[in-house]
């Protein structure tokens, strides 16, 4: 028994012994790697692949979207000048007509009984005074020979004078007459689309009645009346007094107009006039532009939107909106690597946003490379491997109040 536990113990002597010269090798691999995390850390890390884009400074087309609604240029609310019984309408509701065109016609008879009574007058009129004139004339050789009184003559001068007076006053009374025949036909005073009739064949009107007949209007050309903030328009004025933003005309200015459904509205228009004065409720002041509408599509009440063309910076500085993000103050920012490869952080003043850019006026210069891509993997001071972003298209002209500003 004795002999037996000896054995047994060498055995198992002999067993750990082979396992401990196993293990050896495994720990003496371990070894060969690093022995704490801090040289793990200081190992070099890889660049971050990122791309820029380089800042030029170029001529950036600059616009503004006003809210507006369209007006007709001329509206003719139709009455008559005369009373009567209506007796025709001339015109189909909805129809276009011309300036002059008859649209009703009231009963002529009374007036044209009126003028041929002020013409009988007229003609009683001139016969009187062709009398006092014979009279005038033969009185006066008579006067020379003292066989008629000077007074004589002198009645016979009054009775013609006074008979001509007669007859302007007739003439008067003839034109007037022939005026209110001509008014029981009312034509229309400018060109454009009737609306509804307000009256039927056998109504009867009366001169300069509160109620119109019809309304006309014309929608050829058609005015769009826009607001825009007092603030803007004196920014705008002071860009284009110190050569910030050039215009081609001070007074004129084009817009284009985009329709309620979005689409844009294939006519260009201009700005005509703008108020003089500020509206106290709302702080905004009223711009009018004429658009051409030769097609009838808009009506006056809709609601626009137009795009009006302020102006050109010819060195103007833009950075793609995707290029800038914010600090944690809510500041626009953007990453710049320097020559080095190293990330800067710069904090930016932009004023407006035009197309898909922002316009910067300060915190960056021509020829900096603002990081585009890859801004999620870097920090300041970051070491990276910059590529060039391909070239991005001329800055468009549309262009919308800031909402960043430094």
């Amino acid at each position: 028994m004795p002999v037996f536990a000896d054995r047994w113990v060498r055995g198992r002597r002999a067993t750990l012994l082979t396992a401990v010269l196993f293990i050896l090798p495994l720990l003496s691999a371990c070894d060969d790697g690093p022995s704490h995390p801090a040289q793990a850390a200081s190992a070099p890390a890889r660049p971050v692949d990122v791309t820029v884009t380089t800042l030029r400074q170029q001529p950036a087309p600059v616009s503004i979207v006003l809210p507006g609604r369209t007006t007709a240029s001329q509206v003719a609310e139709v009455r008559p000048q005369v009373g009567g019984v209506l007796r025709e309408r001339l015109f189909t509701e909805g129809e276009t007509v011309n300036a002059g065109q008859p649209l009703f016609r009231i009963d002529p008879a009374p007036y044209q009984a009126a003028l041929d009574t002020a013409e009988a007058a007229l003609a009683r009129a001139q016969a009187t005074a062709g009398s006092a004139e014979i009279t005038v004339n033969r009185y006066r050789p008579l006067v020379r020979a003292r066989a008629v009184s000077q007074q004589d003559l002198d009645t016979a001068e009054a009775t013609l004078r006074q008979a001509q007076a007669d007859i302007a006053s007739a003439e008067a009374a003839v034109d007037t007459a022939r005026i209110n025949l001509g008014y029981t036909v009312v034509n229309s005073p400018i060109a454009g689309r009737t609306g509804r009739a307000s009256v039927t064949v056998g109504a009867l009107v009366t001169a300069n009645q509160a109620s119109t007949l019809v309304t006309v209007t014309q929608l050829n050309p058609i005015y769009v009346d826009m607001t825009q903030p007092s603030a803007a328009l004196l920014r705008q004025r002071r860009d284009i007094a110190e050569g910030v933003l050039r215009r081609e005309s001070t007074d004129r200015a084009a817009a284009v107009l985009i329709l309620e459904d979005g689409t844009e509205y294939p006519q260009r228009g201009e700005i005509q006039f703008s108020e003089v004065i500020v509206d106290q409720g709302t702080g905004s002041v009223t711009l009018r532009a004429v658009f051409p509408n030769p097609d009838g599509l808009l009506m006056p009440g809709m609601f626009v939107r137009a795009r009006v063309e302020e102006g050109t910076i010819d060195r103007a500085l833009l950075v793609p909106q995707q290029a800038v993000s914010r600090t944690p103050r809510g500041e626009p920012m953007a990453y710049v690597v320097n020559a080095e490869g190293v990330v800067e952080q710069r904090v930016l003043q932009t004023s407006r946003a035009i197309g898909t850019n922002w316009l910067v006026t300060a915190g960056l210069s021509p020829g900096d490379r603002v990081v585009m891509e890859g801004i999620q993997r870097i920090r300041p001071g970051a070491k990276v491997n910059a590529t060039e972003a391909p070239a991005a298209p001329a800055a468009t002209a549309a262009a919308t109040p800031a909402r960043t500003g430094g």
